[in-house]
């Protein structure tokens, strides 16, 4: 990334500004903005986060919201209440609280003689998503939001459940949040109130993935601040953006499909990063687009962007598999609307083993598969945060598990656009079952690249807020869509489907081990077909990526990463670990040392699907001077075939010595999952 040191405006910084709420409380924040703002006002742009201003995101913060200030902008960053140096509780993601704060803090920067009025949101991940949910309350003066890696849909499409099946990323992002609440603020900001505000959050501070567990179904627990309740309710332009290798590339197909405002799509390589630092690359110049999208909305300048396609996306080309990739081989291409008119449905049927293309018909053959629990350990997970090696693997050990159906190889290339879908004619032997898809590329030599996967709760099959016992023997026909993707596929590579019923530790298996038949002849993919186009006009090429001068850090101890499979011959025990050691950082402008540390274990016993156990540990350290603080959570989910168990752990320690430890242990009865 270049890094740009100068600007068309002179930046002041002004830290540890403090934003008032009405209840008296107050967030911290941190603005970046033109020195000539005191007499010339600028619009505003907010970043809305529990992530530590002043360390966690610090060095990102100062590669971009700089960056934007010296084009003209306010660049606020604010930590949500209860997190960094605000005040407060944070007591769970998207609470009308939280909500009802942004539109203050939005009302706030209208108000400050800097700002001209006009606002925007932007953030990625939870600021992407708190940028949407405000957007549909229809604040005054918000102009446009841009929302990256986030979705309209908390329950379907989100970290927590996908197609009713409990995620393992709900486990490790609940103890990721269980770790980050833990936090204290910092003395040097709050001064002596720092020790009264931290032991306040330690007290409750709550596991929310107790919380998340029991609210199995869709209810209204997720529709709130699900966005894809009411689409008309966004009423300003929505730039939505994500990555292929992302966990929220689907929400932006739905977006541009379902809003009715002025919206642009943008789906690269990329894991869960903002574009100008996407890896897998190419990364892109993606501040200069956020630039030309605020100077459109937020300035009024008509400076071409609505000229641009509604959908930019990668294609990506054929490559092996493996779990990290610097770069993925494609190109651009652009979508004048989605559904685009480029795209066709191209129905195959799923005949004995093979997938046929000619329509020829056949008489149905029932096939069944009880899927050993190691189907799934080389999924990777399900978002990439570019902590290789986070992406799936050779899907040939998986398919070994799996029932298998593969065309005849390609006579030409073939390209997808959208969101493949499995329809099963199938039957199962449990009343609580599930099955996993997944579509690959499969090369000459025999390597199985996967391409896009769905997963579908059974019990789900007529709606996630409907669950209803499967009748063990009856045929049934599902719809399972995977998730969208552009891929192509080179002629004499073959597609394959696969399914499953297990994909542990991806997805929390089913209760028993299920026996699943799926009646080839009466079985379907569909795949959304874009024929290469001899005329196809190219996007607008992007800059190269570039920044602000990020903050200075020195390395005092460096990490580690690893991802570890592995299967004891003797007792049968295998495990997946993940050790993510971000070592001791030190931000040298304001002389903390910060130390992150996390392990993550999913492990399991022969095909024992009460076996089944994941665990999270946190360390997270702060140290500046005498000042010495250290927070260690532990999170633990088993189940028997009727019920979830959590257990909790959060230890404080000042100075060496623990200063506070609670326990939590949680019993949760299964509802159909």
């Amino acid at each position: 990334m270049r890094t740009v040191t100068s600007l068309p405006y002179e930046v002041r910084e002004d830290d540890c500004v403090w934003i008032p709420m009405s209840d008296g409380a107050r967030l911290s924040a941190r603005v970046w903005r033109p020195v000539s703002a005191d007499d010339q006002p600028v619009p505003a742009i907010l970043e809305f986060i529990p992530y530590r201003r002043r360390d966690l995101t610090a060095q990102r913060d100062s590669v971009h919201h700089p960056y934007l200030a010296g084009h003209g902008y306010a660049a606020v960053r604010v930590d949500l209440r209860g997190s960094g140096d605000s005040d407060g509780i944070l007591a769970d993601e998207y609470l009308e609280q939280e909500l009802a704060d942004g539109e203050e803090v939005l009302a706030w920067l209208a108000e400050q003689p800097w700002c001209d009025g006009n606002t925007g949101m932007m953030g990625i991940s939870w600021g992407g998503f708190n940028a949407l949910q405000i957007a549909a309350r229809r604040p005054p003066g918000l102009g446009a939001v841009a929302t990256l890696s986030s979705s309209d849909d908390r329950y379907a499409d989100d970290v927590h459940y996908m197609g009713g099946c409990l995620l393992s990323d709900n486990l490790s992002w609940a103890s990721t949040m269980f770790a980050y609440n833990s936090c204290p603020p910092d003395p040097a900001v709050v001064g002596e109130r720092w020790r009264e505000m931290w032991l306040d959050r330690l007290e409750h501070n709550e596991p929310w993935l107790i919380e998340w567990l029991r609210h199995q179904r869709r209810d209204d627990y997720w529709r709130h601040a699900s966005v894809c309740e009411d689409y008309r309710a966004v009423g300003c332009p929505v730039l939505a953006v994500s990555g292929w290798a992302d966990g929220y590339s689907n929400s932006v197909f739905r977006l541009l499909a379902e809003l009715d405002v002025p919206r642009q799509g943008l789906i690269g390589p990329w894991s869960h990063k903002y574009p100008h630092l996407g890896e897998p690359g190419p990364a892109i110049g993606f501040l200069q687009e956020l630039v030309r999208w605020w100077d459109h909305w937020l300035k009024g300048e008509d400076n071409g962007v609505l000229d641009e396609p509604m959908l930019r996306i990668w294609m990506q080309e054929s490559v092996r598999p493996s779990t990290a990739y610097e770069e993925r081989p494609g190109r651009w291409i652009g979508e004048p609307s989605w559904p685009s008119p480029h795209v066709d449905a191209q129905r195959l049927t799923l005949l004995p083993h093979r997938i046929s293309a000619d329509g020829a018909a056949e008489p149905e053959r029932e096939l069944s598969v009880e899927s050993p629990l190691s189907v799934g350990q080389f999924a990777g997970k399900w978002c990439s945060y570019n902590a290789p090696p986070d992406l799936p693997y050779d899907q040939r050990e998986e398919d070994g598990g799996s029932l298998v159906f593969d065309s005849e190889p390609l006579r030409e290339r073939h390209e997808i656009l959208g969101a493949p879908v499995a329809e099963l004619e199938l039957a199962a032997d449990r009343e609580c079952a599930m099955v996993a898809v997944r579509l690959s590329d499969v090369a000459p030599d025999g390597r199985a690249t996967r391409v896009s996967y769905g997963l579908l709760n059974l019990a789900h099959r007529h709606g996630h807020d409907r669950p209803e016992p499967l009748v063990p023997g009856e045929r049934y026909r599902v719809r399972v869509p995977l998730n969208g993707v552009a891929q192509a596929f080179p002629a004499g590579h073959r597609i394959r489907l696969a399914i499953s019923t297990s994909y542990w530790p991806l997805a929390w298996p089913p209760p028993e081990p299920v026996r699943l038949s799926v009646f080839a002849g009466s079985s379907t993919l569909e795949l959304p077909v874009r024929p290469p186009r001899q005329d196809e006009p190219v996007p607008t090429p992007f800059g190269e990526p570039e920044g602000a001068p990020p903050i200075t850090t020195t390395r005092v101890r460096p990490g580690d990463g690893r991802w570890t499979v592995s299967r004891d011959l003797v007792d049968y025990h295998s495990a997946l670990e993940v050790v993510k050691d971000l070592g001791v950082v030190r931000f040298e402008d304001i002389g903390l040392d910060v130390h992150r540390n996390a392990y993550e274990k999913y492990e399991w016993v022969r095909d024992d699907f009460g076996s089944v156990r994941g665990s999270v540990d946190w360390t997270m350290r702060f140290a500046r001077g005498d000042w010495d603080v250290e927070t260690t959570t532990s999170t633990t989910l088993t189940c028997t075939p009727t019920e979830f168990h959590v257990h909790a752990r959060l230890d404080g320690y000042e100075g060496g010595q623990r200063v506070v430890s609670r326990n939590w242990d949680t019993r949760i009865p299964r509802d159909h999952v």
